[in-house]
């Protein structure tokens, strides 16, 4: 997995959110989070599992909504902000973090209505494996975000200190056939890269994003868009 050691440390932890989803960034992180809500729907006692969940971004926000939601992810530091942020919002009744392998999901077969993985398919280094697992313990649906090839991700990731995987629309179908399961919806976002979004204030990054926006609605919009949305359901 790319970046284990790295998304382990204290320090990483403790400013991932504001270096994200901080000016720009938060763009992003309400795009991200819509992106979630109109693929799951209503969630209220819905039984839901996210992989990789980190500081509970979505594990919060879903638990606020009524879900009962458990959040697995490999990083102790992260998770501690994660419960501080639960607690915070009043809702540590409603979900459980937890540290553990998203390869081996420590659950019986069809154990939630829902999983979802955000922001974890571009370090996957064996995303089939990680994705029949998900399909194995959902009995209903899977969600997840991929990073696109041929993009401007592609430009951006020479920038990174680890890089990122990045997938076709074909490799994704390959992925969703292996583990069975079918395609429901797709979506596609975000010519410009989301580096450019943290770099720049708010007021900006809003200039920006609706010139982002005219760009994905034109008939080249799928091929700009550098991050996709799967909304898959188990036969």
């Amino acid at each position: 997995m790319k970046g284990q050691e790295w998304y382990q440390e204290d320090d990483i932890a403790e400013e991932y959110e504001e270096k994200r989803f901080s000016r720009g960034g938060r763009l992003i992180d309400r795009r991200e989070k819509q992106a979630v809500l109109d693929a799951i729907g209503p969630v209220e006692d819905r039984d839901v599992l996210e992989i990789a969940c980190g500081t509970g971004r979505f594990t919060v926000m879903l638990a606020e909504r009524g879900a009962n939601v458990v959040g697995l992810d490999i990083s102790g530091p992260m998770l501690q902000q994660g419960r501080e942020k639960a607690q915070r919002a009043g809702v540590s009744e409603n979900m459980d973090l937890m540290r553990g392998d998203a390869g081996r999901l420590p659950f019986p077969d069809d154990s939630f209505d829902s999983v979802i993985a955000m922001r974890f398919f571009h370090l996957a280094d064996q995303p089939a494996s990680f994705l029949s697992e998900m399909r194995r313990v959902s009995r209903n649906q899977v969600f997840f975000d991929t990073f696109n090839r041929f993009t401007t991700r592609s430009l951006y990731n020479w920038a990174l200190p680890m890089g990122s995987r990045l997938y076709s629309r074909w490799e994704v179908s390959r992925l969703l056939d292996s583990a069975g399961l079918h395609l429901v919806d797709d979506d596609h976002d975000f010519a410009f890269p989301y580096g450019l979004y943290r770099e720049i204030p708010n007021e900006l990054a809003s200039v920006f994003r609706d010139l982002d926006t005219t760009l994905i609605s034109s008939p080249l919009g799928k091929r700009l868009a550098s991050v996709s949305y799967w909304h898959t359901r188990v036969p």
